[in-house]
């Protein structure tokens, strides 16, 4: 039986690994190159990409808030012009409790009226005037008009006394006149409480509460100096 002839041993070859070494390592370097001059421009596109997603997210917040797309900016550069379809937008609404005492003396005789008036009151913001929010790399800022009363609504007036004196009566136009001041005082009232800061303060965190709280959000007030300061 004859034995088969063995195959020639193949010899490894230094020159050609080091060739192949070579070739792997240029090419790390200039994918690792590539890599690199190419980062800014892949850097500002996904920059640019998240701005884009924040101004939506501010955009929808409007909406869903106020029924309004306000003017958005992205560092300046329009993105979207401002729409609405409502003209105010209440934020803050309250019951408040007022009341007035008349009384009037002549010759002696004296005539009482004392009412007890409830009233409801919006607090919140006119959408005629310019919206505009601007969306930048070191945040969110929003610009409107400032909170004010929009509404002072009577519900229900209480004649708590009515007191005619022997010959100095109540007139109709008595009663008439102290009526109307009622919606007066309870708009001073409403003012002296802060409602529309409290609407201010309202608007801004449902805006937080919308955007997000990865970027500061800050709400200039005509030309005020920014309501809320950038959180850390």
């Amino acid at each position: 039986m004859e034995t088969p002839p063995e195959r020639p041993q193949r010899k490894f070859s230094w020159a050609l690994a080091f060739v192949a070494a070579a070739i792997i390592a240029a090419a790390l370097i200039a994918f690792i190159f590539l890599r690199l001059e190419s980062w800014p421009m892949r850097a500002g596109r996904e920059s640019a990409a998240e701005l884009e997603r924040v101004a939506g997210k501010v955009r929808d917040a409007f909406v869903e808030i106020a029924q309004l797309q306000p003017r958005v900016t992205i560092n300046n550069r329009v993105y979207l012009e401002q729409t609405t379809q409502v003209a105010e937008l209440a934020v803050i609404s309250r019951q408040l409790q007022v009341e007035h005492e008349f009384a009037h003396t002549w010759a002696g005789s004296t005539k009482r009226v004392k009412l007890h008036g409830t009233f409801a009151v919006k607090a919140g913001f006119d959408l005629r005037e310019n919206v505009k929010a601007d969306v930048g790399d070191d945040g969110v800022t929003v610009e409107l008009p400032h909170a004010r009363l929009l509404g002072v609504e009577q519900q229900q007036v209480e004649v708590r006394e009515y007191e005619n004196g022997y010959w100095n009566k109540i007139s109709a136009a008595d009663l008439e006149s102290e009526l109307a001041t009622l919606p007066g005082l309870a708009r001073e009232k409403a003012q002296a409480s802060g409602l529309a800061k409290e609407a201010e303060e309202a608007l801004q965190k449902q805006l937080e509460q919308r955007i997000g709280g990865g970027r500061p959000l800050r709400l200039l007030f005509n030309g005020d100096a920014p309501h809320a300061a950038p959180k850390p």
